[in-house]
């Protein structure tokens, strides 16, 4: 770790001093050059320094967001990774105004006062969670006290946190739940291996209890690997344009033989015009799946499940599309809605552990759409049934015929 460490050092004094010379040796041309036809008071902010174009060409190159502020704080140039996040940033404006972390403006302020490099660390809440590391190096020439530029690059601790996270929720919740199905299979081997050695009808029974123990384990780790995926993307919005009643149809085929062994039918109403949204197709159709499955399983009392794909508006009045599975079993107490959605968390925690349920499916669905920009309502009363809603923003394109 300290080598790298190192060796981002050094790769970071080079970039600076190649930044520094540019600067010096465009600062020398322009100032040959004749530029009384602009007066500087019509002139922009970034226009004042004409070697802000060359310095934005070179940190342009850069993988990482970096951003070159003049020795008054304001911005000379930045790159377009920078945006992602500092959205407003503006050339020839003070960097204070964009940059609002106090670690970060704390940072810049000592880099400008000692002249020396400043690492920080910061966290941002909006619009996700999100980790940066930050380099702030003041940019002089050799022998000289005071520089003209302050170089800051960012590195993106995000997928790192994420991963430490997961790491630990996993173990966490791995071990409880998986205690339970451990416990039975050890037991039952061990049952088999000696009073029950010999008996082949208990070996019969036995062996069924653990291939149903065994599944729900494998089932857990699954949805735990999954949520842990979609986690670790969250921060990354999906960009591939998918049409959602193809996707709603392919669920529905898929689980017609559980519909069937629970006696419930499914019946599917959408609008004649394709909704398109900007989507992962395989979480979207886990998320869904998810929703149907849970349908068929706590609510199949009713014997019917419908499905409606349909278009809506956000309480903003933005166009949206709204998947809502409604089933029409005994419903949810309104004490639980809250909290439906977090981990491992059961309204009939025997009940859910008999239908196989591993009490992260409306986790990940929350998750899915968290990523897609989307939301998940619910709506219940008891005995009259449950409707869980999934709310998805509607791409570019659909939003334009809308308009």
């Amino acid at each position: 770790m300290a080598g790298e460490t190192a060796e981002d050092d050094r790769e970071g004094a080079s970039f600076a001093a190649r930044l520094m010379h540019a600067w010096r040796v465009v600062r020398g041309a322009s100032a040959n050059a004749n530029s009384a036809t602009v007066t500087a008071a019509a002139r922009p902010a970034a226009a004042l320094h004409p070697q802000a174009a060359l310095i934005e060409a070179l940190i342009e190159g850069l993988h990482e967001a970096a951003i070159v502020l003049d020795r008054e704080g304001r911005v000379v140039a930045f790159n377009d990774e920078a945006v992602s996040i500092a959205p407003a940033l503006r050339h020839g404006e003070p960097a204070l105004i964009s940059l609002r972390t106090p670690e970060l403006v704390d940072a810049i302020r000592r880099a400008g006062k000692r002249r020396e490099p400043q690492r920080v660390e910061f966290f941002e809440r909006v619009p996700t969670d999100r980790w940066f590391e930050a380099f702030v190096t003041p940019v002089k020439p050799p022998g000289e006290r005071a520089g003209d530029l302050v170089l800051l690059t960012f590195n993106d601790l995000t997928p790192l946190r994420r991963v430490e996270e997961m790491r630990a929720d996993f173990i966490a919740n791995a071990s409880h739940e998986l205690r339970t199905p451990l416990a039975a299979l050890l037991g039952f081997i061990e049952t088999l291996q000696g009073p029950a050695k010999n008996d082949t009808t208990a070996r019969d029974k036995f062996l069924g209890i653990m291939q149903t123990q065994a599944t729900r384990m494998a089932r857990l780790i699954d949805d735990l690997l999954s949520l842990s995926r979609i986690e670790l993307n969250a921060h990354l919005q999906p960009s591939t344009p998918v049409e959602l009643a193809p996707i709603v149809r392919q669920v529905v085929d898929g689980l017609m033989t559980l519909a069937r062994d629970r006696g419930v039918d499914i019946n599917v109403a959408a609008e004649p015009d394709a909704l398109v949204v900007l989507a992962e197709r395989d979480e979207l159709i886990r998320a869904l799946e998810n929703l149907v499955e849970n349908a068929l399983k706590y609510g199949a009392a009713g014997k019917r499940v419908d499905i409606t794909l349909a278009r809506g508006q956000t309480r903003a009045g933005a166009p949206e599309a709204r998947i809502t599975v409604r089933d029409f079993g005994p419903g949810i107490a309104p004490e639980h809605l809250p909290r439906l959605t977090e981990r491992f968390y059961r309204v009939d925690v025997s009940d859910s552990r008999a239908q196989g349920g591993t009490g992260l499916g409306l986790a990940l669905v929350k998750h899915v759409l968290n990523r897609h920009g989307g939301r998940l309502s619910i709506e219940s009363t008891l005995g009259a049934g449950a409707a869980f809603t999934m709310h998805l923003p509607l791409s570019s394109a659909e939003l334009r015929a809308a308009q």
